[in-house]
């Protein structure tokens, strides 16, 4: 179960750039989710808002997904999409989007001083 994995991931790496900000609460996390990730992005989701409930920084927290469909590019010059073979010369092309999982913004509430 990876996704208990990425889901805690993402907690920390929230709330550590939420505290080095002194942010009194986050209210949005932002990621993209290439589709060759090998992952449910609702099942990280649910797993996401189990791991905030007790943490009080996350209290009205969100976790907004974003699909990001793969991109691939041969050394013959093809890109686009096909991912096992170029339709230009029928090598392997090398995909360069859509495996990553990565947070991309982190909309966070800040006591005005």
């Amino acid at each position: 179960m990876h996704e208990y994995s990425i889901a805690y991931d993402i907690y920390t790496t929230a709330r550590r750039a939420a505290l080095e900000n002194n942010a009194k609460e986050i209210k949005c996390v932002s990621i993209d989710v290439g589709k060759m990730a090998m992952v449910n992005p609702e099942q990280v989701e649910f797993l996401f808002n189990i791991i905030i409930e007790d943490d009080p920084l996350f209290s009205n927290a969100r976790l907004s997904c974003r699909d990001i469909e793969t991109r691939t590019r041969c050394s013959c010059g093809y890109e686009g999409d096909e991912r096992f073979v170029c339709p230009q010369c029928g090598k392997l092309p090398q995909i360069v989007a859509g495996m990553e999982i990565v947070v991309t913004n982190i909309e966070i509430e800040v006591d005005e001083e």
